[in-house]
């Protein structure tokens, strides 16, 4: 009997999970997917074929995810009093551009981030 090969593009899920491990411990700095991928022992292309299969979305849009969660959570830890800034907190987790944060923190969690910071 034949035994059974697994494709080319068959990850086992202990590599997803350390995928996505490494880039909850490492999303405060700029990772790259040849990075994650290594840190998952995959192929960038089995990575970004499997995070697709598996979470519904390539592996970037799960980083950008992982830092929208992270911002938001230092948000709402944060003083506003102490002179925490929206920008500083986004520029901190990835986000160049504050506009691009502002509308994914909206859409995300229905609420400008700005409004996050002062409740």
């Amino acid at each position: 009997s034949a035994s059974y090969q697994p494709g080319p593009d068959w990850a086992p899920p202990a590599a997803l999970s350390h995928a996505a491990a490494f880039m909850h411990a490492h999303a405060g700095r700029p990772i790259t997917v040849d990075e994650i991928a290594a840190a998952a022992g995959l192929t960038v292309r089995v990575l970004q074929h499997r995070f697709r299969q598996h979470f519904g979305v390539p592996p970037t849009e799960y980083l950008r995810r992982v830092r929208l969660e992270q911002a938001h959570q230092e948000l709402l830890a944060a003083d506003p009093a102490a002179g925490v800034t929206v920008r500083e907190v986004a520029r901190r987790w990835g986000w160049a551009a504050p506009s691009q944060f502002a509308a994914a923190n909206r859409r995300r969690y229905g609420q400008l981030p700005s409004h996050t910071l002062r409740s």
